[in-house]
């Protein structure tokens, strides 16, 4: 006899399977370089603030976070009145979608990028999703991104630097795309990972979206500010939008999250320290892995990628082996985050290994 059943395009959705190797470590990975996790310990001061905020969970949060708004506001020197938070990037994205698309209309976003825009597109909010394909280098094709652009898109998502691929979107050529689109389609800029950006010449969409009135941009706290397992994320929008995304706000954002980000925020030069060194440890990883012959896309975030295509499975099982949790997308690749250096040296002598037992086969082109 059959139950209740379930709306059926969530059939047609690609899971966004949970890492097994997210969180603490288990039996079968002790080093997690596959949720793109801050690998340090939280800060003190931030951590006390979050221990003191928990003696109060008896009480409901600031559905609001009036005071996490206010300390945004200082930071990027804007009125309150453009911001919204919200349960991570992820939630804040939801949101987004929820408010600016319907059944009907169209949802774009490069492919591969981040795998919650399809999801949250068609099974949570029952529009159209439109992916289109990433250039063969892993950048976004904003000319190919303009041109399917039609009277039902409402929302374009640029995920930059894109997750996987690691690649930004310049200031030039945003600056060119954004002219191509119509003013009542809002382009959101997925900046989840903006803090480990040293391109020079990539969009920088705090200032951005102060110049043209249909730019948003998304950031979390759970990447360079190691907040992860805290959820959350804000938006700086249009006035108009950032008011409908308060409007359904839901306590989303937890007493104890509002807190250790106001913290965060506080301790930002302590933060960027941290980042600084991710960043080294980006490169020296780089640099040996195309040293071994493998094809690695240079990154701007907190992760390398590496299209390995049909032999993506392979590799993850070898690093399985080894205690090692990558994130396997497909037949495309793996993306590795940049964890501790004692986990990073593991990996990389275990990619050296792989390319000996092969005798240094080609990759896929």
């Amino acid at each position: 006899m059959p139950g209740p059943r379930p709306r059926p395009e969530l059939h047609s959705i690609a899971v966004h399977a949970a890492s097994r190797s997210g969180g603490a470590p288990t039996a079968e990975f002790t080093h997690l370089l596959a949720a793109n996790e801050n690998p340090y310990d939280p800060l003190p001061g931030v951590l006390d603030a979050a221990i003191a905020a928990a003696r109060r969970f008896n009480r409901y949060p600031d559905i609001g976070c009036a005071r996490l708004i206010a300390a945004l506001a200082h930071r990027f020197d804007l009125p309150p009145t453009r911001f919204a938070a919200g349960a991570g990037s992820v939630g804040v994205i939801q949101a987004l979608v929820q408010a600016m698309a319907a059944p009907g209309d169209e949802v774009m976003y490069a492919w591969r990028s981040f795998e919650a825009y399809p999801v949250i597109t068609k099974a949570i909010c029952g529009a159209t999703p439109v992916a289109v394909p990433l250039t063969d280098e892993g950048y976004h094709d904003l000319d190919a991104m303009a041109e399917r652009v039609t009277a039902r898109t409402r929302l374009i998502f640029l995920c930059s630097p894109n997750n996987p691929t690691g690649r930004t979107v310049g200031r030039d050529e945003l600056a060119e795309f954004l002219a191509r689109v119509p003013e009542d389609v809002l382009v959101v800029l997925d900046e989840a990972y903006a803090e480990f950006v040293s391109d020079k010449d990539a969009a920088d969409g705090t200032t951005v979206c102060r110049e043209y009135p249909n730019v948003a941009v998304v950031r979390t706290f759970s990447k360079a500010f190691g907040l992860a397992g805290l959820r959350i994320g804000f938006a700086i929008a249009p006035e108009a939008v950032a008011a409908a995304l308060r409007t359904m706000a839901t306590y989303g954002v937890s007493q104890i999250g509002e807190e250790a980000a106001i913290a965060s925020l506080a301790a930002t030069d302590d933060v960027m320290k941290r980042v600084d060194l991710v960043i080294a440890e980006r490169h020296r990883m780089e640099g040996a892995l195309i040293e071994e012959g493998w094809p690695v896309s240079p990154s701007q975030a907190n992760f390398l990628w590496l299209p390995l295509r049909e032999r993506s499975a392979e590799f993850a099982g070898v690093c399985a082996r080894a205690g090692i949790g990558v994130r396997v997308l497909a037949e495309d690749g793996v993306r590795v985050t940049v964890g501790a250096r004692e986990s990073n040296d593991l990996f990389l002598a275990t990619a050296a290994n792989f390319r000996l037992e092969h005798g240094r086969q080609p990759f896929p082109a």
